[in-house]
């Protein structure tokens, strides 16, 4: 935690196919420089591959024997006081997806500033890029995010909560919508445009689908400042090629807590 008592998030879908082993070294590089106090991981497939990620932190959260459940990785400088991974259900179109075992990461940090619930998440794709409510896909959303906001109510309401992580869902969505009012959750980026997808000629618009909620606790509150980041950030492979990091941008935090009494 910094001097000024911000706790400093990231969260990064990090992609899990072409020139991995390169580019997470790249990353980890990253997070030895940057020194975040919490990151939020997602498509990390292999132990291998999160061991790579995970030397500066004390604290790591990953669970699977060879391929890891959810792709999902959580790194922390304070202790993880319990923690459980949440399983989504399957439910169709019948895709390749199915093999990540797609889920949630929820963990409760014991951070100088007091108790943090933070959630790490990877929710399945939309491979029609349409979020309208007819959608054959927009029941996929609508059972995730259910589960989702059924685990967060299983949270001590008096703790503050943030939920990150690539939603694959667009900001202005209404499913997002109804489930950030339904879990009393509040976008942290509301009304920022941009998009945290790289853009690409054949697609060169696309949406933010990497987001930060939070909910501030019954005994004390949470705000958030975010900023993009690893947009221009490379690696150079063999024979000078270079590559960006991820086919997504990084989303930084600064998150402010504020708690009236430690949280049993």
């Amino acid at each position: 935690m910094a001097d000024d008592g911000v706790l400093r998030l990231l969260t990064l879908n990090a992609l899990f196919k072409a020139d991995v082993q390169p580019r997470l070294r790249a990353i980890g590089e990253v997070l030895e420089r940057r020194a975040y106090d919490v990151v939020c991981l997602q498509e990390v497939m292999a132990r291998g591959h999160a061991r790579m990620l995970a030397a500066a932190y004390p604290h790591r959260l990953y669970s699977g024997t060879v391929l890891l459940k959810g792709g999902l990785v959580l790194l922390s400088r304070w202790p993880v006081v319990r923690q459980r991974f949440v399983r989504y259900p399957f439910t169709g179109p019948v895709r390749p997806e199915f093999l990540m075992r797609k889920g949630a990461q929820v963990a409760l940090l014991d951070t100088p500033a007091g108790r943090l619930a933070v959630v790490n998440t990877h929710l399945s794709a939309n491979r029609d890029d349409d979020w309208s409510d007819g959608n054959r896909y927009s029941g996929v959303a609508r059972a995730e995010l259910g589960r989702l906001g059924a685990e967060l109510a299983r949270l001590d309401p008096a703790l503050p909560v943030v939920v990150t992580g690539d939603l694959n869902l667009p900001r202005e969505s209404p499913a997002l919508a109804r489930f950030c009012a339904a879990a009393g959750l509040r976008d942290a980026m509301a009304g920022d445009t941009r998009p945290t997808y790289r853009p690409t000629p054949s697609w060169p618009a696309p949406p933010a689908f990497d987001h930060v909620l939070v909910r501030s606790g019954a005994g004390g509150g949470l705000s958030a400042e975010c900023r993009l980041v690893l947009q221009d950030d490379t690696v150079t492979l063999g024979g000078g090629r270079t590559v960006h990091l991820s086919d997504h941008y990084g989303v930084e935090a600064d998150l402010r807590l504020a708690v009236s009494r430690p949280i049993e």
